[in-house]
């Protein structure tokens, strides 16, 4: 018995050694030119052989043995790296390797192209009705709008708002060479990405109209009707005093560089554009929420921005009691008259209470009777829930973007700050009335979400979108003219809002009585515009694409460029040229 005592304190005494001789190294890998976390690292330790993997979030964890001095990062589409053992958490940049040089990487695009060829659609598989997925990201379904009989149907009625979520998260598909999956785009959320040159109303009028009708590049048989709705723009000190409740997602599924860092470098920016008067409270959550900063004054941006940098991601996402919190604070600080209104960021991976669409929605609507409006701002990949959110965001008499980088941080936050925060009219919605005399069919462009039904009855009682300061919202309709076209007017479009903190409906309509112009005489922004649907079109693989291609579309939007604040314009032509490389049905 002594013997044995004696060998098992031994055998401890030398497992305690090896533990001492032993520390855990953690880290993060990510891509050098686009930030993106990168799986499947291989880590090893040197002059040890031991080596672990990295996930799908590129994060690893590793134990490394006294006396080694480097950890070696190995990847078949990255440049080897080797990096010195100074530190037990680490933040590892590869760089990716060369096309003509990088046969591994040419293996994984291989393998990629056949899982993609597996299927008949290839950038999904459906999870049911109404939800479609790409690997575990998730998008509502949607039907393309048909042509519609005038004769059998005259009105169209779509609800207008200026969500702009898709384009950014097509540009994050194009940057990583990937197929843009079809319910991922969202044909009116690309064409109001980008700013248009209308005129603003006059000082008396919230609304203006602007109308174009030409002929169709795509389809030679068919016609174009563009009507643009700008809103009226308020000047940055008029604007309300805001109350904004931060309601940041702090889980475990943030825990990459492209989801909480760039979250905290978002907000940092909005935060430098609040004024003393506006005031800022922070809900954080992973299990449960935590009020992280009470309401605080604008002017006290170090005390926000600290409060913001001590975030850190870990644990379950409890979603549903957070938004419950965030909207409780908001209520309590409510500004009559002013900007109230609750800032979501996440990836929409809720997992803890109720997780369903039907049920964030069912919530959301319960909330947004406080008069508190809801910002969706949505990060990440692989996991990111744009089903969600844009669910959400429409729910909640609220706006949608996807933040990509820190560039559309400072695009959605601080070039169009008023616009984005501040909201000049609620349940806006269009009602185009066709005349069969002179439109034998009509089809609308994108808006297959925003489509208001015919059993809402009377279009003055439903719910439309929200539209920002400064806003322009564009629609797009394809026209198959009638045969012979009467002289009578093409169309009457019918404007119906409530301005914000107003019970009181208004109205403005608009004759369209044009005769159909060439598409090449057109303005630049009625043919930008039209480039941007055909791409939206061409991504989605419509039926209605007739004889588009990308390269009408690149010529398109290279003749109408027109004046380019921030270079969107130009950096759409960049996105058609890396689609077309690694979009199939785009060649």
């Amino acid at each position: 018995m002594y013997k044995l005592l004696m060998l098992f304190l031994c055998a401890s005494w030398s497992m305690i050694g090896v533990a001492q001789q032993r520390k855990v190294v953690t880290g993060a890998v990510q891509d050098s030119i686009r930030h993106d976390p990168v799986s499947g690292v291989k880590v090893t330790v040197w002059p040890d052989t031991a080596s672990v993997q990295t996930n799908q979030y590129g994060l690893f964890r590793i134990e490394v043995p006294n006396g080694s001095t480097h950890l070696v990062f190995e990847h078949p589409g990255y440049v080897s790296k080797s990096v010195p053992l100074q530190h037990d958490r680490m933040l590892i940049e590869l760089s990716p390797l060369k096309k003509n040089s990088d046969a591994g990487n040419e293996i994984a695009t291989a393998k990629a192209r056949a899982r993609f060829a597996a299927s008949s659609n290839p950038n999904y598989t459906s999870l049911g009705v109404t939800i479609t997925s790409f690997y575990d990201e998730t998008y509502g379904r949607l039907y393309e709008n048909k042509f519609v009989d005038t004769r059998r149907k005259a009105v169209s009625d779509f609800a207008l708002d200026v969500d702009r979520a898709a384009y950014s998260n097509m540009r994050r598909f194009a940057r990583l060479k990937q197929p843009v999956p079809v319910d991922a785009v969202r044909i009116e959320e690309m064409l109001n990405y980008f700013h248009y040159s209308y005129p603003l109303p006059r000082k008396d009028s919230l609304f203006a109209m602007y109308s174009h009708y030409t002929d169709c590049p795509w389809e030679p048989r068919h016609n174009l009707l563009q009507v643009a709705v700008r809103a009226r723009q308020i000047e940055t000190d008029s604007l309300p005093s805001s109350n904004l409740v931060f309601l940041i997602d702090c889980s475990g599924s943030m825990g990459t560089p492209n989801k909480l860092p760039l979250l905290q470098a978002a907000f940092r920016v909005l935060v430098n554009n609040l004024r003393p008067r506006d005031k800022v409270a922070i809900v954080a959550y992973a299990g449960t929420p935590g009020l992280v900063l009470p309401c605080t004054p604008g002017n006290q941006k170090e005390k926000i921005l600290h409060a913001i940098d001590y975030l850190s991601a870990g644990g379950a996402t409890g979603g549903e009691a957070a938004i419950k919190m965030a909207y409780h604070i908001a209520g309590e600080n409510f500004i009559p008259g002013g900007n109230n209104r609750v800032i979501m960021a996440t990836d929409g991976d809720f997992n803890v209470g109720q997780t369903s669409d039907q049920d964030m929605e069912d919530l959301i609507e319960q909330q947004k009777e406080s008069g508190v409006l809801l910002t969706c701002l949505g990060f990440g990949m692989k996991d990111y829930k744009d089903s969600k959110l844009e669910t959400l965001a429409s729910k909640g008499n609220g706006n949608f973007a996807y933040i990509d980088d820190l560039e559309e941080a400072n695009k959605v936050f601080a070039r169009e700050f008023g616009s984005t925060l501040f909201t000049v009219a609620r349940e806006v919605h269009a009602q185009v009335t066709f005349d069969a005399r002179r439109v034998k069919a009509y089809r609308l462009l994108g808006y297959e979400n925003k489509i208001l039904k015919e059993e809402n009855g009377d279009s003055l009682k439903v719910a439309g979108g929200i539209v920002g300061s400064g806003h322009c919202v564009v629609a797009m309709y394809e026209i198959e003219p009638a045969n012979p076209e009467s002289d009578g007017p093409l169309a009457t479009v019918s404007l119906t809002w409530r301005p914000d903190g107003e019970e009181r409906q208004y109205q403005l309509e608009k004759t369209i009585n044009s005769s159909v112009s060439s598409f090449d005489e057109a303005p630049d922004d009625c043919r930008f515009a039209a480039s941007v649907a055909l791409f939206g079109m061409l991504l989605r693989k419509s039926q209605y694409a007739g004889n588009g291609n990308a390269e009408m579309v690149t010529r398109i939007a290279k003749r109408s460029l027109g004046p380019d604040p921030g270079g969107y314009r130009g950096e759409f032509l960049k996105l058609i040229k890396q689609l077309k490389k690694h979009t199939p049905w785009l060649k």
